[in-house]
């Protein structure tokens, strides 16, 4: 039998045997534990998200399309979204550093902060393309704002990088948004608070590229340095559990949410203070997720179900519940239920239609539950109307 007709983590398995590498050696090339190594071999992880594919075939010195055998590449994972060019064209320019004059009128900081608060509860609201159209215009204007403003006009600056991250990380451009993190992170330097704000979109950034070791570690370093503010330092827990899920370690996951779950109980549901939605809900979800990526399908639908039911649930933004819902897709489809999967899109459909139009993660995730065999009907009739096959 060739190896194009085995399941991906079988040629993986295949391609470190050929190369001589125990899995521990293996995952400390990748940067990974032997646990994830382990996972991926025996199918109970998938490889996803195309720059984990590309790191595997580099450590095992072949190509990519060897890992994919005979099949296409993730259904849309490499489809940079209209719009992102221009964001990344506006991420690009220099014209403060380089004392290029605005060319057009100069915005007051106090208007400059209503336009990012704009921009952050349309985002919010999972109106991917309104807010794609937004951010270009904005980011250099916001830039303008702080170069003639220094003072007020600093926070609306960090906050126009940080929004420009979380949408870059919903549309797969993992790079660019980490890129727009970093900026964040560099404008808040020598503010304590606006520091660990901006260090939750680093962690998320770094994370989405497949850099969980560093992820982990700014999240922590930024939660134990934060101002004493539950949201923020739970917030950051939750990232830094995330990363630890990545990589496989399951008793640090533990440890960050049991500690995030006590925060949680001390802030409740319903707030969302620095644009974190934190709360006893928001840890739940953060334990279905993580759940997944340790390969645990049943404990990440029980806690989706759990979470799904609570008050605090509807409180959530429209984007986290429409992203989760998508992550609750994967977690039954890893128990082996395309019913419920096909349920989570549908639901993620209604709440938010932006969700699976314009993520590309969302319909990847679509092209699976659709290949199913067992496919409900109303998926295929919302995979045709979507056209992802």
């Amino acid at each position: 039998m060739t190896t194009d007709a085995l399941p991906i983590g079988r040629r993986v398995a295949h391609w470190r045997s050929r190369r001589k590498m125990s899995q521990q050696m293996f995952a400390d090339r990748l940067g990974k534990s032997k646990s994830w190594v382990d996972k991926v071999e025996r199918g109970v992880r998938s490889l996803d998200r195309v720059s984990t594919l590309y790191d595997v075939a580099s450590v095992l010195r072949i190509d990519a399309a060897v890992l994919l055998g005979r099949a296409d590449s993730p259904a849309d994972t490499i489809h940079r979204p209209a719009g992102v060019n221009r964001i990344a064209a506006a991420l690009s320019t220099y014209d403060v550093a380089l004392g290029q004059p605005a060319g057009r009128p100069m915005v007051p900081a106090d208007r400059m902060a209503r336009t990012v608060e704009h921009a952050w509860t349309t985002f919010q609201h999972a109106r991917y393309p309104q807010v794609t159209a937004l951010l270009p215009e904005l980011l250099v204007q916001a830039q303008h704002t702080y170069a003639d403003e220094p003072g007020p006009g600093r926070s609306p600056l960090m906050q126009a990088y940080r929004v420009t991250a979380s949408l870059l990380t919903k549309l797969g451009a993992g790079e660019l948004a980490w890129l727009a993190a970093d900026r964040a992170m560099g404008v808040a330097a020598g503010d304590r608070e606006m520091t660990t704000i901006a260090a939750i979109q680093v962690s998320q950034a770094l994370r989405v590229c497949d850099r969980s070791r560093a992820a982990m570690s700014t999240a922590l370093r930024a939660a134990y340095r934060a101002p004493d503010d539950a949201s923020l330092r739970g917030a950051l827990l939750i990232q830094a559990a995330l990363a630890a899920a990545r990589r496989g370690d399951d008793r640090k996951v533990a440890e960050l949410l049991t500690e995030a779950d006590a925060l949680a109980d001390r802030v409740g549901d319903g707030h969302d203070h620095f644009r974190t939605g934190f709360g006893p809900t928001t840890v739940m979800l953060a334990r279905a997720h993580a759940a997944l990526d340790l390969g645990a399908g049943h404990d990440a639908v029980a806690w989706h179900e759990k979470a799904s039911t609570r008050d605090g649930w509807r409180w959530l933004a429209t984007e986290h519940r429409a992203g989760h819902l998508v992550q609750a897709a994967r977690a039954y489809l890893q128990i082996g239920q395309p019913d419920g999967a096909g349920r989570a899109l549908a639901d993620a459909a209604h709440l938010a239609p932006d969700e699976l139009r314009h993520r590309p993660h969302a319909r990847a995730v679509l092209s699976e539950v659709v290949r199913s065999s067992h496919a409900p009907v109303t998926v295929i009739q919302l995979a045709a109307m979507l056209g992802v096959t």
